[in-house]
């Protein structure tokens, strides 16, 4: 974030009070069906949240093609854009780890449930302002 603040302006928008409560109910904790433990359960869903958001919302494959490598704004996503790669890795390291094994159709069902959460939102949120799917993913 602190990347595109040093990089940007950013002019004050009343519809996003409006979608912010979608936004924001996203990070709420979901509950899962089939971990024993609520504590893995938890870290789960958030690792699960954290890899749907690293791999859905992806700014820099909206950039258009002729952009300027050397623009401080382009390289800040596309900054962004490696980190989310490194720890998406991390994430998917976890939740396909040894110790999560005898849940795999529980963590399986988590990702797959936050991706959709997520996407949605996505897709809403680039609808709103007028970019189509098809430039989104």
């Amino acid at each position: 974030m602190a990347l595109l603040l040093r990089t940007t302006s950013w002019v004050f928008d009343p519809e996003l009070l409006v979608l912010s409560a979608s936004w924001e109910a996203a990070w709420l904790p979901q509950p899962l069906i089939g971990l024993p433990d609520p504590i893995i359960a938890r870290v789960v869903d958030v690792a699960a949240l954290g890899h749907a958001v690293h791999a859905t919302i992806r700014p820099a494959a909206l950039l258009p093609d002729p952009v300027l490598a050397e623009d401080p704004f382009v390289m800040a996503l596309r900054r962004i854009e490696f980190e989310n790669g490194r720890i998406m890795q991390a994430q998917i390291i976890f939740l396909k780890g040894q110790d999560l094994l005898p849940c795999r159709e529980a963590v399986s069902a988590a990702v797959e449930g936050r991706h959709v959460q997520v996407r949605k939102l996505w897709s809403d949120m680039l609808a709103g302002i007028g970019v189509g799917n098809d430039k989104a993913v």
